[in-house]
């Protein structure tokens, strides 16, 4: 199994996300940790392991295809548990899963498969702050520790815009593209004569109590965007 980094992205995000292309609903049970390995029983939709983790970067997981029932049992045994709807996403060459947990708590993370040149890597835009380097939002940690408080992360016109033409397969800017600036062009104005009271940073409380359809998520996004006709 590839390394991958921790993002944080913002519940509004990972909301739509997950309405755009769906998600598989994952159940993980977890043992106590050992001196030199760790176990964890792991129930997808279409299937249940057993999973050994010797450590090390360059020591990939040991897999046993275990029956439904049988992963049932061990997760009911588990020292700590965790639900999540994975949903994966391609960027170029490159994989990257969405995981909206449930259990222990509400908490956002992307996980971006990691090369073995990370330097000319910029961020997506739609990501929030990286959280690799700390092991309180590693899997393990939050079955057998609990979910951490999350810091908050805003919701960008820049962000939103670069989610929406990844999930509409269009081209995708980065930080630091030319062309592509993260502000809005000055005197372009980036709010609506429409009912919406509270900013951007605030979509989603606003799409849970309106209940705001995708389609409207999208058409907001696009008036949001700055012109480019010039």
């Amino acid at each position: 199994m590839p390394a991958h980094r921790l993002f944080l992205i913002a519940p509004s995000l990972a909301r739509l996300i997950q309405k755009e292309r769906g998600g598989e609903r994952v159940l993980e049970g977890y043992f106590p940790d050992q001196p030199h390995h760790s176990t964890f029983v792991q129930i997808e939709e279409a299937r249940s392991s057993l999973i050994l983790e010797l450590g090390g970067e360059e020591i990939p997981e040991e897999h046993t295809d275990l029956p439904p029932a049988h992963a049932q049992a061990l997760l009911a045994v588990s020292y700590g548990q965790i639900e999540y709807v994975r949903t994966t996403l391609s960027i170029g060459s490159r994989e990257i899963q969405t995981l909206h947990f449930i259990r222990p708590g509400p908490l956002d993370l992307v996980a971006v498969a990691s090369a073995p040149d990370e330097n000319d890597y910029p961020p997506v835009r739609w990501l929030g702050p990286e959280v690799s380097a700390k092991p309180a939002y590693q899997r393990r940690r939050l079955a057998l520790d609990g979910a951490p408080e999350a810091a908050e992360v805003d919701v960008t016109n820049a962000a939103l815009n670069s989610l929406l033409d990844l999930l509409e397969d269009r081209s995708w800017p980065v930080q630091g593209q030319a062309g592509e600036p993260d502000a809005p062009t000055v005197g372009v104005p980036v709010t609506l004569n429409a009912p919406v009271p509270k900013p951007v940073t605030e979509a989603d409380e606003e799409i849970d109590d309106l209940g705001i359809e995708d389609a409207v998520i999208r058409e907001l996004a696009r008036a949001l965007q700055p012109r480019r006709d010039r």
